[in-house]
């Protein structure tokens, strides 16, 4: 029994537990964004030198945190164990649920796409909503942290949603952490320095409404393209790792780009490339169907799940599923 509990591996709570931190290159860590040691145990060693730590002594920090959080490496069985660990948040819609394959998995990034006025920005209010939920009504008795960038968030609709599910809309909006980024630096410095705000409010939502916006917009031209990517790039892997760790939603908006050299299927594109295509784990293409608040959901890309179509609505009451006299028959592409 000595020896088991000898050869456990050691918990650490704070930054100073880790070894050779002490209270001055926390503080350092601190402002660079490491406030937790779930997210040094995310780091690269190159990430820490900024704080005056060498590469040898960043691996030894970044080990201990890794080692009381089980990263290694696993079978299998194990990991199909520990995807039981994965949770869904439901978006209202019963069928986009079914879409999803269930709802909106954790520790994973889903990106929803479209043109203005697809729904993508009511979609991240209704979750904020929803995540707050308790399990057996598809939330995660959690909170949302909401980064916007297109100044859309409106806690008007916040109060139609609750009440439509019988919640108070003070508490809901008690639950939700609002940040406006004005550009894309800031953008990065609000998410950089979450992992103590996700931490202590017990967020189990991160919203990035839209993650494309300010980088599309302040990296203009081919010479700025390269640049682009590569802190969009990073941006996004901040994203992931902060959803894995702390077990959390985490839902981007994008927006998307007409190629008029396209004569043959769908013309419209999202912005960011292979960059976002790649780090995002589901992407979800909006848009509006002939008439209504209906709305066309096609699952473009998802690791485990076939493409596919399914229709839902957007009323005063949030996101819902149609009723037969709302239903159209979805184009294909």
């Amino acid at each position: 029994m000595i020896e088991e509990e000898e050869s456990a591996p050691k918990k650490y709570e704070l930054l100073e537990d880790l070894p050779g931190i002490g209270p001055t290159t926390a503080q350092k860590l601190k402002e660079l964004g490491f406030h937790t040691v779930e997210s040094v145990a995310m780091a690269a060693a190159r990430e820490l030198e900024s704080a005056g730590i060498s590469e040898k002594k960043a691996l030894v920090i970044i080990g201990a945190a890794r080692s009381c959080m089980h990263v290694s490496f696993v079978r299998a069985d194990e990991l199909l164990r520990m995807r039981q660990n994965v949770l869904r948040l439901a978006t209202g819609s019963k069928a986009l649920d079914e879409l999803l394959g269930g709802g909106i998995e954790t520790q994973t990034i889903t990106e929803f796409y479209g043109q203005y006025g697809s729904g993508k920005s009511q979609v991240c209010h209704q979750l904020c909503v929803n995540v707050q939920l308790p399990p057996e009504r598809g939330g995660l008795n959690g909170a949302a942290l909401y980064l916007d960038t297109e100044n859309t968030f409106r806690t008007e609709r916040i109060v139609q949603m609750a009440n439509h599910l019988g919640l108070d809309p003070e508490e809901v909006a008690k639950n939700i952490i609002y940040a406006e980024a004005y550009t894309s630096d800031h953008q990065m410095f609000l998410l950089d320095n979450a992992d103590e705000v996700i931490k202590k409010n017990n967020v189990k939502l991160i919203i990035v409404d839209s993650l494309t916006s300010h980088f599309r917009s302040e990296y203009i031209g081919r010479e700025m393209l390269a640049r682009r990517q590569q802190r969009l790039n990073k941006h996004m892997h901040r994203l992931i790792r902060l959803a894995r760790v702390f077990n959390t939603v985490a839902v981007v908006t994008n927006q998307v780009m007409s190629k008029p050299d396209v004569f043959f299927g769908n013309a419209v594109h999202p912005i960011g490339g292979h960059i976002v295509g790649h780090t995002s784990n589901s992407r979800i293409y909006l848009r509006k169907a002939s008439r209504g608040p209906v709305r066309i959901a096609r699952l473009v890309a998802c690791p485990y799940l076939p493409e596919g179509e399914e229709i839902f609505k957007i009323t005063e009451n949030g996101v819902e599923d149609v009723s037969e006299d709302d239903k159209v028959k979805p184009r294909r592409r």
